[in-house]
């Protein structure tokens, strides 16, 4: 499955980092994880670093699909509002799955610091509305976060203007909040796990899996064998080829980088990540080199020819909206790419066995905006039900919400 197009900037600043030895004779372990993005690297970090034998298994480069093409802005904060997730699920799960994610932000930054040099950075969150006539559901959603204990501030109009000068009827300003280099941090991630004694292998492809109440096999296309006692597929929005059932709607976005800019330009946006309320939503953040990263300007193109044709357009648009906020700013795309990515119904994820496959295929669907935030959630979660241990979000992001 083609997830991206055009020219991401994570692949080209970063460069092949590594060279995986390819899979030569049949293996047998207890874990294999199928997938090589960042999903995949903190599932498979999370169960090595709790005694699990694991093999991650990419038929192509690692972190070359989607993971190469994320924007990477982390937030607690879904793409489903609070006050709507509530209205979905009940307030008490709603206000859950906010606070694991809050809480995930956390364990990213305790794990990143540990890995090192994948270019981490704290920051806040600026969710600010983009009419007028979405100031009202803003500031319900403002209230009832408040209420919750999440650290939130109200800036009104001239609140945004002093403070990062340009004009928005008003904004919720929240933390935590961060961003990081997420091809960096799979390959570091997954060459840490190699030292660990685990096995990654980039450049196998699967083709044929069964499942038994005892173990899963499964068949490469170069006539391998894998055998395995818990299969964890984190092949990310391609995940759903392996499904009959329709969990989510693949769709696609933008985004363009600077090049580096004077550190004065970027003043109010170097520790804050701005997006809005407009849907689908303008995002920037800043990298830790001094570039302007945009994104948004979805679409549901799911062709990727189709999508491959809009790459310049798009960021022109994109370049366009971030000259009407900053006009102070030259914005002139360096880079520009496209990525696939899915949305669920509610914007939650889904980890855990299908039906179509049982007990033994987990599945890691980190769905939706916060996709890395998701996935670290899930590689405790994956963890929790690989060890048949209770886990207090299994439920709420499992494939039971779709029944």
């Amino acid at each position: 499955m083609d997830l991206k197009s055009g020219y991401p900037f994570w692949a080209i600043k970063n460069g092949l980092m590594h060279a995986f030895a390819p899979l030569q004779q049949d293996l047998r372990c207890e874990v294999v994880v199928v997938g090589g993005g960042v999903t995949a690297a903190l599932i498979a970090d999370e169960l090595v670093q709790h005694g699990h034998e694991v093999a991650v298994i990419e038929q192509r480069d690692i972190g070359w699909g989607s993971t190469a093409a994320s924007t990477a802005l982390l937030q607690y904060e879904i793409d489903t509002p609070l006050r709507e997730l509530a209205k979905r699920h009940g307030l008490e799960a709603a206000v859950l799955a906010y606070r694991a994610c809050e809480q995930a932000i956390e364990a990213l930054r305790v794990l990143a610091a540990q890995v090192d040099d994948v270019d981490f950075r704290t920051a806040r969150s600026l969710y600010y509305a983009s009419r007028r006539r979405h100031l009202g559901p803003l500031l319900e959603e403002f209230d009832l976060r408040s209420r919750h204990g999440f650290a939130v501030d109200w800036l009104d109009a001239a609140g945004v203007a002093e403070e990062f000068g340009f004009s928005a009827p008003g904004a919720i300003l929240s933390t935590p909040a961060a961003s990081m280099d997420p091809y960096r941090m799979s390959y570091r991630l997954l060459i840490r796990l190699l030292a660990r004694g685990a096995r990654v292998h980039d450049h196998c492809r699967i083709d044929a899996v069964e499942t038994s109440t005892r173990r899963v096999q499964l068949r490469t296309a170069d006539g391998l064998r894998i055998e395995c006692k818990q299969l964890v597929v984190a092949t990310g929005y391609a995940a759903q080829q392996w499904l009959r059932q329709r969990v989510a709607r693949n769709r696609s976005s933008y985004a363009f980088v600077t090049d580096p800019m004077p550190t004065d330009a970027l003043a109010q946006l170097r520790d804050t990540l701005l997006w809005e309320t407009a849907r689908p939503y303008l995002y920037l953040r800043t990298t830790a080199d001094q570039r302007l990263l945009a994104g948004g300007e979805d679409d549901a193109i799911d062709l990727p020819l189709r999508r491959d044709a809009q790459v310049d357009r798009k960021a022109q648009r994109l370049a366009a909206k971030v000259g009407k906020l900053f006009p102070q700013l030259a914005m002139t795309p360096t880079f520009a790419w496209a990525g696939t990515f899915a949305e669920t119904e509610d914007g939650l994820p889904f980890f855990g066995p299908h039906p179509q496959w049982g007990p033994r295929v987990h599945f890691a669907m980190a769905y939706g905006g916060n996709g890395i935030t998701y996935s670290m959630l899930g590689a405790g979660l994956i963890r929790a039900a690989i060890e048949r241990r209770q886990h207090r979000l299994a439920e709420l992001f499992s494939f039971q919400r779709l029944a």
